[in-house]
């Protein structure tokens, strides 16, 4: 039993009948912890459906999803809310920062929602702020920040709730290549320090040499592609 992330026969359906679609079919994948995988394909592929379901906000049509060693395949609404917020730490394209708060309210807002902010949160997250070079940033807001400082600031933020798996989702996308090597290599540099299973989905060929494996999807099948390293 894995520990990490562990995606067994899944498939997800559209429609019935004659309308019926398949998004993805048969995608089996293990990340345990530590690994950092990704995931490439051209657009329309299934990647975004594949990423929904590992993250919890989409439920599969056939197959199952263990997260920690957790079946979640079956779980509620509300325990699906619970481990998106407990266990998996998102990254987007776009940092998705909060604009009217600074960068240490943005890493607390995640401790709000799980319940009271606490003094060890707030010293976590300064931390973590510091290990990522945001310490002179503490207090100031997105709109003050750089494109590359914005994504460590949502890196910063997906390791909040001391995640069992990151998902991140283009992260580099908006970024130069100085910076998106910057910000591919702070992730990959803390789900090795920190034991997390993680799946980045990317066009960027260029932050391939920083996973452990790849995998190409395409028409809803994932098949490992080759080995980055």
């Amino acid at each position: 039993m894995t520990t990490g992330l562990e995606i067994s026969k899944v498939s997800k359906y559209y429609g019935e009948g004659n309308n019926k679609v398949t998004a993805l079919e048969q995608v089996s994948i293990t990340v345990e912890p530590g690994e950092f995988v990704a995931v490439v394909g051209p657009s329309g592929s299934g990647k975004s459906t594949f990423l929904s379901i590992a993250g919890a906000l989409l439920k599969a049509s056939e197959g199952e999803v263990r997260l920690n060693g957790q079946p979640i395949s079956t779980f509620s609404e509300k325990e699906l809310s619970s481990v998106r917020l407990k266990e998996i730490g998102f990254i987007m394209q776009s940092s998705n920062l909060v604009p009217y708060l600074n960068v240490l309210d943005q890493l607390l807002i995640v401790k709000k929602m799980a319940g009271k902010i606490k003094a060890e949160d707030r010293a976590f997250a300064v931390k973590l702020l510091e290990e990522l070079g945001l310490w002179s940033k503490l207090k100031s807001f997105p709109e003050e920040l750089s494109g590359g400082e914005k994504q460590r600031t949502a890196i910063a933020r997906a390791l909040m709730n001391h995640p069992n798996v990151i998902l991140a989702d283009e992260p580099t996308a908006s970024l130069d290549t100085q910076r998106a090597h910057e910000v591919v290599n702070l992730i990959s540099h803390q789900v090795k320090t920190r034991k997390i299973a993680a799946i980045m989905v990317t066009h960027d060929e260029r932050m391939l040499e920083y996973c452990d494996r790849v995998y190409h999807m395409e028409d809803g099948k994932l098949l490992l592609a080759e080995r980055a390293k």
